[in-house]
């Protein structure tokens, strides 16, 4: 019984040290970014690029989540708050391509000139989209647009690699339903884990490759001319 007892304090206290270390690195992170992050556009500081991360696509259709971080984007241009805008996502393979379904519906229903739409096809996760933001696009100051859950990270990771970047938050659209926030509140939880370890290590993304500055021309970063 006294051995059942240690070993149960035991776990109890690795148990209730990984909540605490969970716990830490995630108000880290959240305050860390707080002072970075716009709900009001006319606050917004004026910077040169907009970030707008992907998220999922249909074959002929975006996300509604996509569609809110799209607007934000768009907003934020016509409110002179940014002069190029930085599409990122998954476009890892042929069947699959966030950033030109995202590019096709801000043109279409937006009617932004193209001229001022890059495109990162590798940005596979917030991290990477970030890093190839610094790297191949040589973005120096920026804003990111998307949902408050996704927020903090999104300028924790781009402030710890140099950039100077501020968040905006993406007005919801579509109202979400409870669970939904709830899913992503829990799954953000564990990536600001990674990200804080991302970030430590300097990890490297899938793709570097040739830069194409934001200063330059956007249809080098195009893939299709449609």
């Amino acid at each position: 019984m006294k051995r059942r007892k240690i070993l149960f304090i035991i776990a109890a206290s690795i148990f209730l040290i990984g909540i605490l270390f969970v716990a830490g690195i995630n108000l880290y992170i959240i305050n860390y970014a707080k002072p970075y992050i716009y709900t009001d556009i006319t606050s917004l500081p004026q910077t040169y690029t907009v970030i707008i991360p992907g998220a999922k696509v249909y074959a002929n259709n975006i996300s509604y989540v996509v569609r809110d971080r799209i607007e934000a984007g768009v907003d934020c241009v016509n409110h002179s708050k940014a002069l190029r805008i930085l599409i990122s996502g998954d476009h890892g393979r042929t069947d699959y391509d966030e950033v030109n379904q995202m590019r096709l519906y801000m043109q279409r229903i937006y009617n932004v000139q193209p001229d001022i739409i890059f495109m990162d096809h590798a940005g596979f996760s917030t991290y990477e989209t970030m890093y190839r933001a610094r790297d191949i696009f040589c973005v120096d100051n920026a804003v990111v647009v998307t949902q408050k859950f996704h927020l903090a990270r999104s300028v924790y990771i781009g402030r710890k690699l140099g950039l100077n970047i501020v968040g905006y938050e993406a007005p919801e659209l579509t109202g979400y339903s409870k669970q939904t926030h709830t899913n992503w509140n829990t799954r953000e939880t564990l990536a600001r884990i990674k990200a804080f370890f991302m970030v430590l290590l300097n990890s490297k993304p899938t793709y570097l490759g040739e830069q194409i500055p934001i200063t330059g021309n956007a249809k080098d970063s195009w893939d299709m001319d449609k």
